[in-house]
């Protein structure tokens, strides 16, 4: 499967996957708004996700999926399946007791995680009883994740990328169903987290058995440890560990810092977030996923050529759709966050206080993306300890930047801090690649991306003029108002985008449709 596939099929269900997250999401805002009980949800929805880089897709699955990808060119499919079950084994170990320790310790883990909340021992309780419930996920989800895994490896994207909707549609079920015979909205919707992850394991069991790919339990864990290949994991694992680890305290430290700010603020960063998400996650996530396979195996086979055809493709994608998407959020953040959440106790002043978070985060979203094409290309080689050098890095930028922003813009200072860290480590693995000779940008590259970055401040541009003579009559009518105003700028930014592609040269139709042509004939 080409990478062009491979990133169209992930990014395309990942889509959907977002399309129900936002559903989610307003149902979220619906029932809890953006007030303490919101903002203890979020904590505890946050929880099992701050380590879920750690133990899921990031450390463990770009140290695993390389090696298992290499195992089925030189060994083939029966050797690398025992292989994944021996790692799938320690994974399950490690993970089950990190959960069943944090679950003793919760109430010490919420109030490090969310300091402003000590002033009030009912937010405490409460953030303590959601964690509880919603903890379990890490386990479940570090499965899916190693399911996921080996389904990429057989170049088999569609199912691991539905396996999020099951989460959003569980969510929204326990809204309905659950949250009537508990005690607050916010610890159904919670137990519809765990649920979920239970629902995922079974989805993704079922779609490797119909590869004939069947992961037996292995319980024989000094076997396993003496195991070279699973002693070279592991050597593989422990930077990732250290680099998923860092990434992870620097989300905490978001999460403990606005919780200074004040009720609300929490919540106002995690629904910008979450509009964030969507290009980060159809476009980042679906690029990163589908090219680290197909690095491995090109560069495994010695073809340099072909890994590098296929790092500057993904780059390429990653402007063509992060760019725009970008602009687009920059222009039409306000009446975006009032149609998806400005109803029920979601109030008109959460809307402006997220929309402001929005624009902060959508200034880095491209080099999110960008850097997520990067990525593969280190861990490809086996080299997972760049990354956390890089990490490292990082963090120390965003704290430092998180620190002095929010002293003068609150939540929004913390939103800026975590794009101005996008763009110290874009610049990092820039460098690293091209100092190593593993890649750099190409004249017909940076040429494209020049051309991109122009069409998109044109489309952008386009689209604030026309919103300017719109936006009091779409707030006028509500949400039918906004969702038809909306609609009709969409709709006229996405011919103006295409006609300057076209006029650009930045995409070639006649490709796309003799792709699509293939695809049916």
């Amino acid at each position: 499967m080409s990478l062009f596939k491979s990133v169209a099929t992930f990014g395309g269900l990942t889509f959907i996957s977002r399309i129900t997250g936002f559903l989610r999401d307003m149902v979220l805002a619906n029932f809890l708004g953006a007030g303490a009980m919101a903002d203890a949800f979020v904590v505890a929805f946050k929880l099992p996700n701050l380590f879920r880089s750690l133990f899921a897709e990031g450390a463990f699955t770009s140290a695993f999926v390389p090696l298992f990808s290499q195992k089925l060119v030189s060994d083939g499919k029966k050797k690398s399946i025992f292989f994944a079950a021996q790692a799938m084994a320690v994974l399950t170990l490690i993970v089950g007791l990190f959960v069943i320790l944090f679950e003793l310790l919760m109430p010490y883990v919420v109030t490090v995680l969310a300091p402003g909340f000590h002033d009030d021992a009912g937010k405490i309780e409460l953030a303590t009883q959601l964690c509880r419930i919603t903890f379990p996920f890490l386990l479940l989800v570090a499965i899916v994740s190693f399911q996921g895994g080996i389904l990429n490896s057989f170049e088999k994207f569609a199912a691991p990328a539905t396996a999020p909707i099951i989460l959003n549609l569980t969510m929204i079920f326990a809204a309905f169903v659950f949250v009537p015979f508990l005690p607050t909205a916010a610890h159904g919707i919670a137990l519809g987290i765990t649920v979920a992850g239970v629902l995922e394991v079974l989805w993704l069991a079922y779609f490797l058995r119909r590869i004939d790919v069947r992961i037996h339990p292995y319980i024989h864990i000094g076997k396993i440890m003496r195991n070279p290949e699973i002693k070279t994991l592991f050597k593989r694992i422990a930077p990732g560990v250290v680099g998923a680890g860092i990434y992870q305290i620097n989300m905490a430290v978001d999460t403990i810092l606005v919780s200074l700010v004040g009720t609300g603020a929490i919540s106002w960063l995690y629904y910008a977030n979450r509009l964030q998400q969507l290009p980060l996650g159809v476009v980042g996530a679906a690029i990163s996923v589908a090219l680290l396979p197909i690095l491995s195996k090109a560069i495994k086979n010695g073809d340099n050529a072909l890994a590098k055809y296929n790092q500057d493709k993904a780059v390429e994608y990653g402007l063509l759709l992060s760019v725009p998407a970008a602009v687009l959020l920059i222009v039409l953040a306000h009446p975006i966050v009032a149609l998806l959440f400005q109803h029920g106790k979601f109030l008109a002043t959460d809307a402006t206080k997220t929309a402001y978070a929005v624009i902060a985060y959508s200034v880095g979203l491209p080099l999110y993306v960008i850097t997520k094409s990067l990525m593969p290309n280190f861990f490809a080689r086996g080299d997972t300890v760049t990354p956390v050098k890089y990490s490292a890095v990082v963090f120390v930028t965003n704290f430092t930047c998180n620190v002095i922003l929010m002293q003068w813009f609150g939540h929004v200072g913390i939103a800026a801090a975590t794009t101005i860290a996008a763009f110290v480590s874009f610049a990092q693995y820039l460098h690293g690649l091209k100092k190593r000779g593993y890649w750099q940008f190409s004249r017909n590259l940076l040429k494209q991306a020049g051309k991109i970055i122009f069409i998109s401040i044109a489309t952008g541009i386009a689209v604030w003029l026309l919103q300017n003579t719109m936006f009091s009559w779409m707030l006028s009518h509500g949400k039918i108002g906004l969702l038809m105003g909306l609609g009709v700028i969409g709709a006229f930014a996405l011919a103006i985008f295409l006609l300057l592609a076209k006029i650009c040269r930045v995409i070639n139709f006649n490709d796309i449709m003799n792709l699509l042509r293939r695809k049916h004939g």
